[in-house]
């Protein structure tokens, strides 16, 4: 296979299909996310100018960094960005209940407590309101393996349903427009971008702070003739 095409399919991250269940006791409901896989299906956003393409830029807090060995989503932040501008009256927000107990070390990093997600609601409730927020969108998320990979277990565990959003990764950006700068966490792109986070490890300030990184990154890779996502993948393909 034709490293590029490998490449891309490594990262492309469509994982299966299928949302039509997730209200099936409602026929209009059923309707508009059949529509919805179809639109997703068809619409191949590989070749959409970057400032053009429609983001959700999202944040998972969690319980650790292992989904399929136990660890869990406590809460999940995310904002729109529409034609390179972040859209601060577009976010969500929400607590994911939980009933076990917190490691002190996810106490002091994300504040939050076990009296918080005791009562929040359920994994269920929170993923089938995230997806009607996020619609056909592509994703982005920084270091967004740690997000596929709890995604797609959260997801098939609560909905019995295959994760199928594209996610990209913002950490790419600065490995191709400053690649001799080695930044990695989104500490170093938020310091080096003088980008405020208002309150870190919370998920919509950190999922804020990383739609902030896209649209200044994206501008960025416009200077070096990058454009769409397949020139970007194109330009890491080549790097690696």
């Amino acid at each position: 296979m034709n490293p590029f095409v490998q490449f891309v399919k490594d990262l492309s991250d469509r994982l299966g299909s299928g949302f039509s269940s997730l209200n099936g006791n409602d026929p209009g409901k059923v309707a508009y996310v059949r529509n919805l896989e179809r639109e997703m299906k068809n619409r191949d956003p590989m070749d959409v100018p970057l400032e053009e393409l429609p983001v959700v830029v999202f944040d998972l807090e969690t319980t650790g960094f292992f989904p399929y060995k136990g660890d869990s989503i406590l809460s999940i932040g995310a904002v729109k960005v529409r034609r390179g501008v972040v859209s601060p009256e577009d976010t969500f927000y929400s607590l994911v209940h939980h009933d076990k107990e917190l490691s002190q070390e996810i106490k002091d990093l994300t504040g939050l407590k076990e009296e918080d997600v005791a009562k929040a609601p359920p994994l269920r409730d929170v993923l089938k309101d995230f997806y009607s927020f996020v619609k056909n969108d592509v994703l982005v998320a920084h270091h967004a393996h740690h997000e596929k990979q709890f995604m797609s277990h959260a997801t098939w565990l609560a909905l019995r349903k295959s994760f199928q959003h594209r996610i990209v990764d913002s950490a790419f950006i600065p490995k191709v427009t400053h690649e001799d700068k080695g930044m990695l966490s989104l500490d170093d792109c938020c310091d080096y971008y003088q980008i405020p986070i208002q309150q870190r490890h919370h998920a919509l300030y950190d999922a804020v702070a990383t739609a902030e990184l896209w649209v200044k990154g994206v501008k960025e890779l416009q200077e070096v003739e990058v454009h769409t996502l397949g020139e970007l993948y194109t330009k890491i393909a080549t790097m690696s």
